[in-house]
Order: C-alpha cells, then structure tokens, then sequence
C-alpha cells in the first residue's frame, strides 16, 4: 500500500495532478479541497494517498491532509458509494460541513453534492454517523486566492463542475451568469455548486 507520495508536482487540474518521483510520474485523482491548495507546478508536494483496485485497473487518489484520506477511506465503506461519489462529496463540502451534515442528518445539504440522490444522501447519515466523530476537528485548510486571470479561471472552474458530473453546457451558463460575482476559482466554484444545487 502507498500511504503518502512525496515529489515534484509536473501539473495540476481540479481533478487529477502528476508528481514526478524519482523519475517516475504518477497521476492522482484528488478532490477540489486539494487543488485549491497546491501550489503552482513545479514544487515539491507530499500527499496522502488511497489506491483502489477495480476491474483490473489501480487509481491513486491523493489528499494533502490525513482528515482528507481518513474521510475519503470512510466514505468508501458506505454501500453505493465509490471513490468518484467520495470526491465529489469531498469537493462539494469541507470536513466541517461533511461531519455538520451528517450529525444534523441534513439530507439537503448531502443530496446537494453531485450524483448524491436523497436515498444515497439518507444513507450517508445513517452509515456515517458513528465513524464521522473521529473526523471532529477544525477545517484547517488556509483560503487561497488566486490571480484573477478570467479565461484561465473559467475554464478551470468549467473542468471543475464537469468533473463532478454536471454538463459541460450547464456549467458554462451557470458560470457565466455568477462570473461578474466572484474573482477566485474556489470562491466562483463554490457559489456555481450552490446554483447548480437550487
């Protein structure tokens, strides 16, 4: 098992990043939360990794903090939920609000994250809510702002929503009309998810 992956970061997107180690590249799928906070290629990054294994085929997923993988392993013990629902559930909410919804057993807010339905959303609450209290900790990623470079950031936040299942055309039109609004990535994403979700 691969715990942790320490590397050159070669690129990034708001679902997959490469890391070169050693002269070897792996690519890791990782959630939104991990993609606002890394830091631009090249740099050296550590991050905790899962390897599932399905139909023959291994995919790293990769987390900048243990909460992140911790949440993401629990999430993967929930009947009906693979590793692209637990990502999307981790890019839609921050810890805090993932162990939030489940304590409150706000079926809302869950069926909210993409591809969640509000049967999934029910079992999320009941299945999660013993093994959510050992996530109870403070949400301690830092806010990064990022340059408001217009087109680089549409086009990232477009890829954002595409990759947790919306369609390309629903995403550009919601991100087009709350562009004007918001001036970084994380901040336009967020206020998209909340659109897309009424």
């Amino acid at each position: 098992m691969i715990a942790s992956l320490t590397g050159q970061l070669l690129s990034k997107t708001p679902s997959r990043s490469i890391i070169d180690n050693h002269g070897i590249a792996y690519e890791l799928w990782i959630p939104l939360s991990t993609f606002f906070h890394l830091p631009e290629p090249p740099s050296t990054v550590t991050l905790y990794t899962c390897l599932t294994l399905k139909n023959d085929a291994a995919q790293l997923y990769g987390f900048l903090s243990q909460q992140e993988k911790h949440a993401f392993t629990i999430l993967l013990d929930v009947s009906g939920v693979g590793p692209r629902s637990a990502l999307a559930v981790l890019s839609t909410l921050s810890i805090t609000e993932l162990v939030s919804a489940v304590l409150d057993n706000d079926i809302v807010r869950l069926s909210a994250v993409p591809g969640i339905g509000k049967k999934s959303a029910s079992r999320l609450a009941l299945e999660l809510n013993d093994k959510i209290k050992l996530l109870v900790t403070a949400d301690q990623s830092p806010s990064i702002s990022l340059k408001p470079d217009s087109d680089e950031i549409l086009v990232d936040a477009q890829s954002a929503l595409v990759n947790l299942g919306y369609k390309p055309a629903e995403a550009k039109k919601t991100l087009q009309a709350i562009r004007s609004e918001h001036r970084d990535l994380q901040e336009l994403i967020n206020a998209a998810l909340k659109a897309l979700a009424k």
